[in-house]
């Protein structure tokens, strides 16, 4: 029954990647940037419910009066899942700006959608090219008030796993003196990197403090930042996996 259930929602998700994805290609000379976020925030709703209503998975928050309204700020979040990446929308101020791999805008229907938000879309194989997009855009949409997400692990990582956190958002912070929001969540437990494999319950959501970085080096904001996310990360897959042990059948790999 769980893994029927998890093909219903896939063939939802897909489906409503495909039509929202047109919708908003369509739409896209008519209506202005925040008409068509009110769009893709729909969507956000509609494939939470979705997945509530078809897996039984749900979440809650703990923390956000941290965020900092009408204020530029670096989030930096864990990466476990594809959950994140649709919820975290609904979650933070607006205007945003998330950080990506480039490969994202070429999916079809999705990536056509992602690109009308001007995502900073990294070539990962840039180097040196890709930290200066990031450092140069990412100041630009700070100066503007921008909210702007970062993956500092580059990439899912499965519950129980540790990848050492890149150094561009902290970079970035530092040049700027842009406070850095942590967000930790335990969704890899729920929604893992295999389609068919999710588990009833609730995901998990913690904002931490904002860590003010005027006169921390890159270096210590990352510590700082990594630290708490790590810690808060697993105390929330631990949790996660005493009320249902079902989800230590999660994942193992990244990708």
């Amino acid at each position: 029954m769980n893994r029927f259930r998890a093909s219903l929602f896939e063939a939802f998700l897909w489906l409503s990647v495909l039509g929202y994805g047109l919708l908003m290609r369509l739409l896209a000379l008519g209506l202005s940037r925040q008409r068509l976020m009110a769009i893709a925030l729909h969507w956000q709703r509609a494939v939470l419910w979705g997945l509530r209503r078809l897996c039984g998975i749900d979440y809650r928050v703990q923390g956000e009066a941290h965020l900092l309204e009408g204020r530029g700020q670096i989030i930096l979040s864990n990466h476990q899942s594809a959950w994140e990446t649709i919820a975290l929308g609904r979650l933070l101020p607006m205007p945003q700006t998330w950080v990506m791999k480039q490969e994202l805008l070429r999916i079809p229907f999705f990536g056509w959608a992602l690109s009308l938000f001007e995502p900073i879309a990294i070539d990962r194989s840039a180097g040196r090219q890709a930290m200066r997009q990031l450092l140069t855009v990412g100041a630009e949409r700070l100066a503007r008030g921008h909210c702007l997400v970062i993956f500092p692990e580059g990439t899912r990582v499965a519950p129980g796993v540790s990848k050492r956190f890149g150094l561009g958002g902290a970079l970035l912070a530092e040049r700027t003196g842009a406070p850095v929001v942590p967000i930790a969540h335990n969704a890899g437990c729920f929604w893992g990197r295999q389609p068919l494999r999710k588990y009833a319950g609730t995901i998990d959501v913690v904002i931490g403090p904002p860590i003010e970085t005027e006169g921390l080096s890159a270096q210590e904001i990352n510590r700082r930042a990594e630290d708490w996310i790590r810690t808060t990360t697993q105390a929330l897959v631990e949790h996660a996996v005493g009320a249902n042990p079902a989800a230590q059948g999660r994942d193992t790999v990244t990708g």
